[in-house]
């Protein structure tokens, strides 16, 4: 297998900021409180996840404050119909969380650096260097309650590209909630009036039931001490898949299974039996989860009659598929890619609602981190095709992998590299020495060769 790294992991620079200010709705918002549904206060949930978006440069963009002006204004009005955004989150009674509409506004900064697009290497994959300098961490904003709920930071690059940074506070929306909110972004920024999908609140409909009642087995609540190998150092990698990679891992499953399992699934097994045998589990009996995030907006876990059109907040789950070090390790990689797809096919709406009710008996508990691997599927979303005027983006999704300080979490991004093959980028975080243990193990499923296939290619950054 033919391993590249990206030079990025090594650059290193500055940008020159203006003073962060908040941006406002452009008119009057109402003033109110609103609750938040048992999903979105859940302990897991409540983090920031930060998101980037690499723009080259656009011949046709000529004056910065015009584009930091255009961008101002429809971010203003955007938050006109996204008012929530602009409130803060509050605790009430029994820790139950809820959004003070205040209007008070998201932070934003514009910044300029001292360094070009192409510094950053020709395939732009997460981490990237000097990430704090491209998304200021404003003191107290780092919050969930009582600091702003989004933050964003446009930096211009000396070769006349740009870098779209953002952070929001996760208990506010998921991702395709927050890709809502973005559309609605740009299509005010080319001048239309109001969203094509107006915006819904409704959490009311992911609250428990009365009385609340568990009707499905949800191992992934099991609460387990955590132990080091899921709280440590973290080192950073990313891994791109492209059609190569995925065929090489179909080429080791039974035809059967091969055939009638999505990219998601087989890639997903892959990366669930090299994880667990690269952290070196001395107990072979020791439990470990694989926890696929699914989402009641889409496929087989649609509700009937489905949520609200414009609904933006969180409707994710974490069905787990549970198994031991030694069967996930010394079974085929078959075995692993049927428990992946058992776990997701069991995420109904019932079991949506079970775990809303699981929540509200249990105490809005986290999911379970020892032993798991959380991965998140972000191929459906249309952050890649996001123009704001600027052109594409290179890159856009998430910035590293984790849900704040919850580590063992991937998210599987839609990327075309500089060879233009389309493919996914996944981040990895794991202990360094573990991360040497993960290639090794990758290498040892994808790096072979037939008579008519070369050497497939992995391409890692690492930091």
């Amino acid at each position: 297998m033919v391993l590249l790294k990206s030079s990025s992991s090594s650059l290193v620079f500055k940008v020159k900021r203006k003073k962060t200010e908040l941006v406002a709705p452009a008119s009057p918002t109402p003033h109110e409180i609103k609750l938040l549904s048992n999903l979105d206060e859940q302990e897991g949930l409540r983090c920031h996840l930060p998101l980037v978006q690499f723009f080259p440069y656009n011949p046709l963009i000529t004056a910065w404050d015009d584009i930091i002006h255009f961008f101002k204004e429809a971010l203003s009005k955007a938050l006109v119909f996204y008012y929530p955004f602009a409130g803060r989150i509050r605790e009430g009674a029994k820790g139950k969380l809820m959004v003070d509409c205040t209007g008070e506004g998201v932070l934003f900064t514009q910044a300029e650096a001292d360094v070009t697009l192409d510094q950053f290497g020709s395939d732009l994959m997460p981490p990237f260097p000097c990430f704090d300098e491209l998304l200021y961490n404003v003191p107290g904003s780092d919050q969930i309650i009582n600091a702003p709920l989004l933050i964003i930071q446009v930096t211009r690059l000396k070769c006349g590209g740009f870098i779209l940074a953002t952070r929001m506070n996760h208990t506010m929306c998921d991702v395709i909630g927050l890709e809502q909110f973005t559309k609605a972004l740009i299509e005010i920024a080319f001048g239309a009036e109001k969203p094509s999908i107006m915006p819904v609140w409704c959490r009311e409909l992911l609250c428990e039931r009365d009385p609340p009642r568990v009707t499905c087995i949800h191992h992934e609540y099991d609460q387990l001490p955590l132990d080091n190998k899921s709280v440590f150092k973290p080192y950073h990698s990313s891994f791109f898949f492209g059609p190569k990679e995925i065929d090489a891992l179909r080429r080791r499953l039974p035809s059967h299974l091969a055939e009638s399992s999505t990219t998601f699934d087989v890639l997903t097994a892959c990366l669930w039996r090299c994880r667990t045998a690269a952290l070196q589990w001395e107990n072979l009996n020791q439990e470990v989860r694989l926890l696929s995030i699914v989402n009641a907006r889409l496929g087989a876990s649609r509700f009937n009659p489905p949520l609200p059109k414009g609904f933006y907040g969180n409707a994710i789950v974490f069905p787990a598929a549970v198994s031991t070090v030694g069967k996930i390790c010394g079974s085929p990689l078959s075995y692993a890619l049927e428990l992946v797809k058992k776990a997701k096919s069991e995420a109904s709406e019932e079991y949506f609602h079970s775990v809303v009710d699981l929540l509200a008996i249990n105490g809005r508990a986290c999911f379970t981190r020892t032993g798991s691997f959380v991965v998140s599927d972000l191929s459906r979303t249309g952050f890649r095709d996001a123009d704001y005027g600027w052109g594409k983006p290179l890159y856009s999704g998430l910035a590293k992998a984790g849900f704040g300080d919850i580590l063992g979490v991937s998210f599987y991004v839609p990327h075309t590299n500089s060879k233009g093959e389309h493919g996914t980028v996944v981040p990895i975080c794991l202990p360094e020495e573990a991360m040497v243990r993960f290639e090794e193990e990758l290498n040892e499923i994808l790096n072979f060769k037939d008579e008519k296939e070369e050497y497939v290619t992995v391409l890692r950054s690492n930091m």
